[in-house]
């Protein structure tokens, strides 16, 4: 049981640490490509940090593991938008005036709805995992289309032209951040998935507890590193475009991958109590942040915000106790 442990606390570690050398890599050298820092920051970057996810996601449906694939994906989002939100606005109460991250938001919203139509019948196919990722196509090159048109005049494209004047690796630091961070995502989530189902079965944890616990709260590191970064620079439209990034990428990008990879059937919970709290949690974010005379999220919301995520993980314990029956 020890060596499970520290497996896991490993296999943490490497996430948090490849993904950030993989994200510094895969915008070095977006820059050096000259993509416009708009792109980079709302595309590349977002999808970036959404790397571990996706790995992880992959072991876990290529072993055969559904529910750790699924259930990170949703636990992901999730933990994004009541954890690493809620940290991020107690910090630094967060003010939006992006007109991109607006319509950012709108997209993930579409993003959960073609992810319920996917599994709306708790069953995953091929070709539904074919669909949703040319949904999720679509909606990144609407975003960059979007966010192109309105370069010019939007804060998030200020911050990140901010960010830009930091110093630079050079090409060939580039390229072995790149290349050592993607290694080592690949190593730490094999690792993670077996040291995650060798405790499930030590304590009797089903699959999809486990991915929206210990595998969730693993490959979510990258978005709370990134965003707690952001607000200690004061850059908190970047912040917050890296949760609704990531979000929009795991829905689609993971769950598309994983039913390519292992389609089958899913559990009941997912639609009758996960997916609830996670459109919940993106609702809430959207009244907080957009609602009528919003454009912030202040200290006490993110104390909701955060609440809201230990009371999830609560019911998440109580349904364990009940043998992954939804308890009230």
């Amino acid at each position: 049981m020890l060596v499970n442990c520290l497996a896991l606390l490993v296999a943490v570690a490497l996430l948090a640490y490849g993904a950030d050398r993989f994200i510094v890599g895969a915008a070095g050298i977006s820059t050096r490509l000259r993509l416009p820092r708009l792109l980079t920051g709302v595309v590349i970057v977002s999808t970036a940090t959404s790397a571990p996810e996706l790995l992880v996601s992959g072991v876990a449906a290529w072993q055969g593991r559904l529910g750790i694939a699924i259930g990170n994906a949703l636990g992901s989002n999730i933990v994004n938008s009541s954890l690493v939100l809620g940290t991020t606005a107690l910090i630094l109460p967060i003010a939006v005036t992006s007109k991109t991250l607006a319509r950012e938001y709108w997209v993930m919203l579409l993003a959960y709805l073609a992810f319920l139509v996917a599994v709306w019948d708790t069953q995953l196919a091929r070709w539904e995992g074919g669909l949703v990722l040319a949904c999720l196509a679509f909606l990144l090159w609407f975003i960059s289309a979007a966010a192109l048109r309105l370069r010019s005049g939007d804060e998030l494209a200020h911050e990140l032209e901010r960010a830009a004047q930091r110093p630079a690796l050079s090409l060939w630091g580039e390229l072995f951040a790149l290349a050592g961070g993607l290694i080592m995502l690949l190593i730490a989530a094999e690792l993670l998935v077996w040291s995650a189902t060798r405790i499930a079965k030590t304590f009797g944890i089903g699959d999809l507890i486990i991915g929206l616990t210990l595998a969730a709260l693993g490959t979510s590191l990258p978005e709370l590193a990134a965003s707690l970064a952001s607000a200690f620079r004061n850059e908190v439209e970047i912040a917050i475009g890296n949760i609704i990034g990531s979000n929009i990428f795991n829905i689609l990008g993971v769950t598309g991958v994983t039913a390519i990879i292992s389609p089958g059937a899913l559990e009941q919970a997912i639609l009758h109590r996960d997916f609830p709290v996670m459109l919940g949690l993106a609702l809430l974010m959207g009244l907080f942040l957009f609602g009528i005379g919003k454009r912030r999220i202040n200290r006490i919301e993110g104390g909701v915000l955060l609440s809201c995520f230990l009371a999830y993980q609560y019911w998440l314990y109580l349904s364990f106790r009940h043998g992954g029956a939804l308890v009230p």
